[in-house]
């Protein structure tokens, strides 16, 4: 009966020990289940976030002109005519000049009115004014002289000139800034997290914000000339540069 008893008490006590082991192992589980998500999430949220902004100045090499011929005239017929024969004239000595993208812009015929004040501002028909112009594109060291030269041709008013540089230039020029947005953005991580004294450890995520496309820059608008002005002085012409800028944003785990 003592045997029993003993046996009985050994194995009670063994059982004891067996279910205060699960429970433990079973609790530590838990809590490591609940912890481990917290730790995780306090390791994604130590990240830094910094941009950098690079600019390239490139020179501006090419120019895209804009100009043509304006007659004024008493009859639609004669304006036309004066029109198509100055502006056959003009497009013959571009080509002659070898520039690159000639096309033509615009045509317009339509009636010139004179408004009488005094009469109701009544108005009355005077004639015509006739409009062809042409674009194009060359090297902005030889925009002066050819725009004196295709006065004496024939054109009547310039538009516009803007500056550019060659696709070539501005694609280089995009790669080149944004390398050095990139660079910018490494050297601001590393100042903050060396006056925190945090350790950069690496970079998690990249965004390229992009090298922007410069516009090209205006010169001249809507200038109206005769060849009595441009016998005078030769034009000066000067292209300036173009500014590309690009941005990099990293994110960076300390």
């Amino acid at each position: 009966m003592r045997r029993y008893l003993k046996s009985r008490n050994t194995n009670r006590s063994t059982s004891i020990r067996q279910g205060f082991w699960l429970t433990l192992a079973v609790s530590s589980f838990f809590n490591f289940a609940l912890i481990s998500p917290a730790m995780a999430q306090e390791e994604v949220l130590r990240t830094l976030n910094v941009t950098g902004v690079g600019v390239e100045r490139i020179p501006a090499t090419l120019a895209q002109v804009s100009l043509g011929v304006e007659i004024r005239g008493t009859t639609a017929a004669e304006v036309q005519q004066e029109v198509a024969r100055r502006t056959s004239a003009v497009v013959e000595f571009l080509r002659s000049r070898n520039v690159e993208r000639l096309q033509t812009q615009g045509i317009s015929l339509r009636p010139n009115y004179n408004y009488d004040r005094n009469n109701n501002n009544q108005r009355r028909l005077v004639g015509y004014i006739g409009t062809n112009t042409v674009s194009f594109r060359l090297n902005t060291e030889e925009v002066g002289k050819l725009l004196d030269e295709a006065v004496q041709a024939g054109a009547t008013r310039i538009n516009n000139i803007s500056f550019t540089a060659t696709e070539a230039e501005i694609s280089s020029a995009q790669k080149e800034a944004l390398r050095k947005a990139t660079v910018e953005a490494q050297e601001q991580a590393e100042t903050v997290l060396k006056a925190l004294n945090f350790t950069n450890k690496e970079i998690i995520g990249i965004r390229i914000n992009g090298a922007n496309i410069p516009q090209p820059r205006r010169m001249v608008e809507r200038a109206r000339l005769s060849a009595a002005d441009s016998a005078e002085a030769s034009t000066p012409v000067i292209g300036g540069e173009q500014v590309v800028t690009g941005s990099v944003t990293l994110q960076i785990r300390y």
